[in-house]
């Protein structure tokens, strides 16, 4: 069912969502041209003293779309695939998310061209500190702020934030978000997308009156954000029937834990002190194994899409069997995969709202190291708790009270913040 990104196609294909927003809040013409397109597209080399003495250059990229809001706020993804399209694309979203949630920020991104898992912790290391070397005269705590995702963690931002601190002769913890504690990271970080992403569904779910003792779950994708989901589902009450990661996929008819499955497959990791975990949930034996894309077409009530882009899409749509999807990760399904849902009567709550956790948490650990100040977890957990059931009752409200689907509501949301913002700052000609 899977198939090849294109992702020239991904990036207009999340330009045309914008279409039907900007009809339905007149948006000026002005706003419109300016968001077509974005503000900023640094293309670098990094270059990489591997351990045998080789030198290696990994192209890669910074994307800031559009600050009208506040400095350009996203992760930086290492990963085979990336294109200086595919940042620009969730640059774009990052845009409309932060908006969508109220953060004084604007949409950035990053990536590096490169298989991380094939290199050493010292050449990862080198890796990531040429990035930031390369990246530098673009970012800082009022400017760019990156933060982790697909392949960066804890660990890389740590060694990002230490390099930006010898570039610019000082310490600026606020440059970087996602670090260890130790170095200024917030208390709640590495949970903070999955804890996000169970808040929307839990509005959905009480609007819908659903139980969660009697919801069936499907996750696909089992990193960081979608282990922290399926842990907290799990302890809220939902029943996780399966799991997929690249390796494979598992079920259970009367539902899996994710906590020992993460502590089977993450065991080498601990063991040896390894950046990444080269285990499957597939190493657990008491759950039936299926092929990673059976996942997609199980039966049942919400699938939760936790991946890469472009999981469902014209060409395997009709074989959804679930009853909603929750996108977890950026853009998993396209919009000729969500009309044809739209079809079905089968919702989608959206990556621009579900996934915001991350950003929100990142944004309480810029606030933290910009004030010198130190939240509790359960600070950052209580606020992250307040400002998601907020926001997320605007979307869910909105698209009610308008007949639309969640994302357009999220879409109209977020655009209408930042079309005002532009017409704000000025320089718009004044329509006839």
């Amino acid at each position: 069912m899977s198939r090849q990104m294109d992702h020239a196609n991904l990036f207009d294909d999340a330009r045309s969502r914008l279409e039907d927003v900007f009809q339905a809040l007149d948006v000026h013409d002005d706003v419109i041209e300016r968001l077509m397109q974005p503000s900023l597209a640094l293309q670098v080399s990094v270059s990489v003293r591997m351990d045998d003495g080789r030198l290696r250059v990994f192209p890669g990229w910074r994307v800031q779309y559009d600050t009208t809001l506040g400095p350009a706020k996203g992760g930086i993804r290492f990963h085979p695939d990336v294109d200086q399209l595919e940042v620009t694309t969730l640059s774009f979203w990052m845009a409309v998310k932060c908006a969508v949630v109220d953060l004084p920020y604007g949409g950035g991104k990053g990536g590096v061209k490169v298989d991380p898992k094939q290199l050493s912790r010292l050449e990862l290391e080198r890796l990531a500190r040429g990035y930031i070397r390369a990246i530098a005269d673009v970012m800082g705590p009022r400017r760019d702020i990156p933060a982790p995702d697909v392949n960066t963690n804890a660990t890389v931002m740590g060694w990002m934030a230490d390099e930006y601190d010898h570039l610019v002769r000082g310490k600026e913890p606020a440059a970087i978000t996602g670090k260890p504690p130790a170095l200024g990271g917030s208390l709640g970080r590495v949970a903070a997308t999955g804890r996000g992403a169970l808040h929307v569904l839990d509005q959905w779910a009480k609007r819908e009156q659903r139980k969660p003792e009697d919801t069936t779950l499907a996750i696909q994708g089992f990193g960081n954000a979608a282990y922290h989901f399926a842990r907290l589902a799990h302890e809220r009450g939902y029943r996780i029937v399966a799991l997929s990661d690249s390796g494979g996929a598992i079920y259970s008819e009367e539902g899996l834990d994710p906590e020992p499955i993460m502590q089977q497959k993450t065991k080498n990791q601990r063991l040896h002190d390894l950046v990444y975990c080269d285990e499957s949930v597939c190493i657990a034996e008491d759950a039936e194994h299926l092929d990673r894309d059976d996942l997609l077409t199980l039966d049942v009530d919400v699938l939760v899409l936790a991946a890469l882009e472009d999981q469902i899409h014209e060409d395997n749509v009709d074989q959804v069997k679930a009853k909603a999807l929750l996108e977890i990760a950026n853009g998993p399904v396209t919009s000729k995969g969500e009309a044809a849902l739209a079809e079905r009567d089968i919702p989608v709550l959206p990556d621009v709202l579900a996934n915001t956790g991350g950003v929100i948490v990142s944004y309480y650990e810029w606030v933290q190291n910009r004030t010198g100040e130190r939240w509790s977890e359960e600070t950052v957990n209580e606020r992250l708790a307040e400002r998601l059931e907020a926001q997320g009752r605007l979307v869910l409200e909105r698209a009610e009270k308008e007949g639309i689907s969640y994302r357009q509501a999220a879409y109209r949301q977020g655009i209408e913040r930042i079309a005002h913002g532009i017409l704000q700052r000025g320089n718009c000609q004044d329509s006839e």
